[in-house]
């Protein structure tokens, strides 16, 4: 069974704060997401691995976070459906998709389940 996909969002703004990225979206939403939820959430092939054809994980082993990692050295736009953040720490292999901004956005406004 195919998923119903629901209309792709994009950003009006993205403002870069000393601590979080805000997010204006053109269907009236407003997201705030702090760099480190941001950095955590990377989506690259180091950070989340990646899936070979019969759906073996492979991923680089966890490194430790230093403080510089969740600084934000600036943020490239990579056409017009996402962001690459540069950290402080010279990480930049992440490319953000309008929709994985709000899947990180949504992860981080929901109470973790008791």
């Amino acid at each position: 069974m195919e998923k119903s996909k629901l209309p792709a969002v994009k950003p009006l703004d993205i403002t870069a704060f000393p601590a979080e990225l805000a997010i204006k979206w053109d269907d009236g939403r407003e997201d705030f997401i702090a760099f480190e939820n941001l950095r955590r959430f990377c989506p690259c092939a180091g950070c989340m691995g990646e899936k070979d054809i019969m759906g073996n994980l492979y991923k680089a082993p966890e490194r430790p976070y230093a403080a510089q990692s969740f600084v934000l050295r600036r943020l490239d736009w990579i056409g017009s459906y996402a962001v690459q953040p540069v950290w402080e720490d010279g990480h930049a292999s992440g490319i953000y998709t309008w929709d994985w901004l709000r899947r990180v956005a949504d992860a981080q406004n929901t109470p973790p389940q008791s």
